[in-house]
């Protein structure tokens, strides 16, 4: 058989080869970037391939928010009970109102109305696909051209990706490790002008385990107000707090400025694999309803994903059957496991904790590379240390502190001490010769 040869841009027919049009926007494109560089799922992924697969001991992840494979950590019972009855029925097979379900919007407004100065109308709900999808509501709806959004430094990175995918421009205030992991509110006020559209806030905060008191919270609102923008409270580790802190809804402060406060059963009821979330409107003034905001989300909704619809028909079961002892149960477990993180992380001389962890799952904690022979910033600190230890964190470069780590405590306390333990062999390692103050 005769062998045919091509020429650059010729194909088998003699004619020139076209030109595919869609091969740029799928290597250049804002979703390349976004699903890439400010994705920790995407980046967790990539530091996990650099481990040894003939290490015999067991992959510790440290580096995400979900225990609920572990056995402990297993979701309350009246969860589970309350999801198999609403598939029994066989009445919740169908597809849901793009907003949800009337019954399941008016028992999360109760739910949410005990920790608040005044009631939420089932009008005020919109049930979505987890946590990710209200981000996406929120984020599409506000996206106009020339806007731009106040996003925190540390912060959770689907709001920057989110922003990138449309087009809109993400400004960025500080967080103080040494207070805290406050607002720098002077930060906050300095960055934005009159396209300004809304500032973000995460409260149990993620990545660093801060609870913001009500006096910060109040300051925040006052900020708002004087700016003209809205609040969008991600408080999706909501009363996932320990101590001596107290959870306070953004929503409390609506009156004084406009709140969109997002929340999801995913963490403080430990399924995050059920894909349920919101959006909650806690504005009594109602000016998200006058100036349409809520009329664009329910738009939004109206042509996107729905949660499955047996969990809507669950929820209101989930919410009034579920235990207090579960709750405190699990906020026990939590708090054991961020002492032995706090704790132990004082040991290890290349990593510093500036402040005790009161609330989600996280802790931020700052490299010390001076004391470190061949880590050259924090991406290559962790996939080093997942080669060598067969532990997985997540760098701080894509949460936006570069040569920081996050690392997670919502594991076994064994497995947590085991990964610090190893965490600190790494450093002994790699710790450079000669320094005066050895590690």
């Amino acid at each position: 058989m005769a062998t045919t040869h091509h020429q650059d841009g010729i194909n088998g027919n003699g004619h020139a080869a076209a030109e595919w049009r869609f091969a740029r926007p799928a290597k250049e494109g804002a979703l390349a970037a976004a699903g890439d560089t400010m994705s920790i799922r995407a980046v967790r992924f990539r530091i996990s391939a650099s481990g040894d697969a003939r290490d015999p001991r067991p992959v510790l992840p440290l580096a995400h928010g979900d225990p609920s494979v572990l056995p402990a950590f297993r979701t309350a019972a009246e969860a589970e009970e309350a999801v198999a009855a609403a598939l029994r029925t066989g009445k919740l097979n169908c597809y849901p109102a793009g907003v949800g379900l009337p019954d399941a919007r008016r028992a999360l407004a109760k739910h949410l109305s005990r920790d608040l100065p005044y009631d939420l109308s089932s009008d005020d709900i919109f049930l979505t696909a987890g946590g990710t999808q209200a981000i996406e509501v929120v984020i599409s709806v506000l996206a106009q051209p020339g806007t731009n959004i106040l996003l925190p430094r540390p912060g959770y990175p689907n709001y920057e990706a989110r922003a990138a995918l449309n087009n809109l421009e993400v400004r960025h205030f500080d967080l103080i490790p040494e207070k805290g992991w406050e607002i720098d509110i002077d930060s906050l006020e300095s960055i934005a002008d009159k396209n300004t559209t809304a500032m973000v806030i995460i409260n149990p905060n993620n990545p660093c385990g801060s609870v913001y008191t009500r006096e910060h919270l109040a300051k925040v609102a006052e900020a708002a107000r004087k700016l003209g923008i809205l609040v969008i409270a991600d408080e999706v580790y909501g009363n996932l707090v320990f101590g001596d802190s107290q959870f306070i809804p953004m929503g409390v402060f609506g009156h004084i400025a406009p709140v969109l406060s997002i929340g999801s059963l995913s963490k403080r009821w430990l399924v995050p694999g059920w894909r349920f979330g919101w959006v909650a409107a806690c504005d009594p003034k109602k000016i998200l309803q006058e100036t349409k905001i809520l009329t664009s989300i329910t738009n939004f909704l109206n042509v996107s994903t729905d949660p499955a619809t047996f969990i809507h028909g669950a929820l209101p079961q989930i919410l009034e059957n579920t235990k207090e002892d579960f709750f405190k149960r699990i906020i026990g477990l939590l708090e054991e496991t961020s002492d032995i993180c706090y704790r132990e992380i004082k040991d290890i001389k290349c990593i510093i904790c500036p402040h005790k962890p009161e609330g989600s799952m996280f802790v931020m904690v700052k490299l010390n590379l001076y004391l470190l022979e061949g880590i050259h910033d924090d991406i290559d600190f962790c996939c080093k240390l997942a080669k060598e230890e067969s532990v997985i964190l997540c760098p701080g470069s894509v949460l936006g502190m570069k040569n920081w780590v996050r690392i997670t405590f919502a594991i076994d306390s064994s497995s947590l001490l085991d990964g610090l333990e190893r965490i600190k062999s790494f450093c002994q390692r790699h710790k450079k010769k000669n320094l005066l103050n050895g590690i």
